[in-house]
């Protein structure tokens, strides 16, 4: 289980040379069960990153506490992030290795033993559909197999947790498929996701409840039929907006 309490994170910002404190996140809480995909939603910069950085461990909260499985960040940093595999948006990839190099590099890293390591590169590459482009530069890939390479790279370890941010932001429908596919597997095999998105309809087909997040504050959460039944709403996308009574205004 992944818990979340009272998580805040400052930052600084400079307006005409002016500085200005802002709140990425606001006290925000909740629990992650074993087994459960938990949507982190909300438009740009309404602190979905901020959040998930946090639960990563790359960022450090200003403050609150996070725990796995009852273990404190702070004094279990190490042991935590072995079992965490994280997502990022933004994360680039050797062009110049192969997927197979790759993934080897990272077995590798994680002292996986070498028979291990095959074993496991080849389900992964079995699971994400990669065989016809295992041994490619990555670089020659299209933005669909680059990611399908980029979270093969977080299973190696064969981690507890996923951290996912954007896991399928502008992929093709095939591509997104096949991830959203592996990500209701991992959730069959008692794994915790956490899964950040933009794409309401996405969340409202994967997802065992939503966090829902505008300007860095929890402003629902709860299963998808509990919230459109709350907010008297036919889908999530109608609720969020009426949730906070219009447009977002994102950053």
């Amino acid at each position: 289980m992944i818990k979340a309490e009272n998580l805040t994170k400052k930052f600084i910002k400079y307006e005409k040379k002016n500085k200005k404190e802002f709140l990425a996140d606001d006290n925000i809480s909740f629990e992650a069960h074993d087994g459960e995909i938990i949507g982190i939603l909300g438009p740009n910069g309404a602190g979905k990153t901020t959040l998930l950085r946090m639960m990563a461990g790359i960022l450090e909260p200003t403050k609150g506490n996070i725990s796995f499985d009852g273990l404190n960040y702070k004094d279990n940093e190490i042991e935590i992030k072995k079992n965490i595999a994280y997502l990022s948006g933004n994360t680039k990839l050797y062009d110049t290795l192969s997927t197979y190099e790759l993934l080897k590099m990272c077995g590798d890293i994680y002292g996986i033993e070498s028979s291990d390591l095959e074993k496991r590169i080849s389900e992964i590459s079995n699971i994400l559909d990669m065989d016809s482009f295992l041994y490619n530069k990555i670089g020659n890939l299209s933005t669909g197999q680059t990611q399908r390479v980029n979270i093969a790279r977080c299973l190696v370890h064969n981690p507890k947790y996923y951290i996912l941010d954007e896991a399928t932001a502008g992929l093709d429908i095939i591509s997104s498929q096949i991830i959203l596919n592996f990500i209701k597997d991992e959730k069959k095999n008692g794994k915790t996701i956490l899964y950040s998105t933009h794409y309401m309809e996405e969340a409202e087909n994967i997802c065992d409840r939503v966090i829902m997040i505008n300007k860095g504050n929890v402003i629902k959460e709860g299963t998808p039929i509990s919230i459109k039944k709350d907010t008297n709403t036919n889908n999530l996308r109608d609720a969020f907006f009426a949730l906070i009574g219009g447009d977002s205004n994102e950053e």
